[in-house]
């Protein structure tokens, strides 16, 4: 991989991701040979394509949620950007190029960080409405200046409160579920991560608020947001989501009536 700009490190957090990673890496070719990646106890391939790669493969299989996760990223990384990506998404030709541009072009002080948009695809789709696109998230930002929030779950980018986010050009593929089985698996992941999440800070839920919550979600997917433009997948992906929806709050009220 030639080095474009030697000041910057791509990170991951990884576990099984074999079926993704190669491809992830390969749409970062150009931008640096720095890559580290934190796996939380791959049982596949994951670790020989890092090493293809030349990443800094590091085990931590003690999960303590997303956010802190991503933060233990930062002992390893010595350069003066991080740009963050999941495995299952591909940086395209015009983001690529965008962010070799922008770090040409800005200091690493802290004053300026950068995101970009994601256009996620789903059972084989990419989805334009429901909410989902555009979906701009902060990845790129000076190392010293900022860290993940320490969230189990939905975890975000923390950073100086004169900081300034520029959006970079062109989107990130997310290819986000490819099988039913695989989308069920990480809402219900996500919902129980959610659940622990607000108990922890003293949040209840009841069961009316659970279906009250679950309709709610698929009337903003589905109507407000023109999932419906989507066709069937727009209309099963709301559908989906909203019964993931019911589920975290019936889990939260589960979780707070032991």
């Amino acid at each position: 991989m030639n080095t474009i700009y030697p000041s910057l490190t791509i990170a991951l957090i990884t576990k099984n991701e074999a079926a993704n990673l190669e491809a992830c890496l390969q749409s970062t070719a150009g931008l640096t040979d720095k890559i580290v990646i934190i796996d939380s106890g791959s049982s596949d391939a994951t670790a020989d394509i890092a090493n293809r790669y030349g990443a800094a493969f590091h085990r931590h299989e003690d999960w303590p949620g997303f956010g802190r996760q991503r933060n233990r990223a930062h002992q390893y990384i010595e350069t003066d950007w991080v740009l963050w990506l999941d495995a299952d998404e591909r940086l395209t030709p015009e983001l690529n190029q965008s962010i070799q541009t922008a770090l040409k072009q800005t200091p690493a002080d802290g004053k300026t960080a950068f995101s970009f948009n994601r256009l996620s695809n789903t059972f084989g789709a990419f989805i334009r409405h429901c909410g989902w696109y555009p979906d701009w998230v902060v990845r790129l930002y000076p190392t010293a200046h900022a860290r993940y929030s320490d969230d189990l779950v939905h975890e975000k980018v923390l950073l100086p409160a004169d900081t300034q986010v520029k959006k970079l050009q062109g989107d990130a593929l997310h290819y986000t579920y490819a099988t039913l089985d695989q989308f069920l698996a990480k809402q219900n992941l996500y919902g129980r991560l959610w659940a622990e999440q607000r108990l922890a800070k003293g949040k209840t839920a009841s069961l009316s608020q659970a279906m009250v919550h679950g309709a709610g979600s698929f009337i903003k997917m589905y109507i407000l947001k023109a999932g419906f433009l989507d066709g069937r997948h727009g209309l099963l992906l709301s559908i989906l989501l909203a019964q993931a929806t019911f589920n975290k709050y019936a889990a939260l009220w589960l979780a707070g009536k032991k």
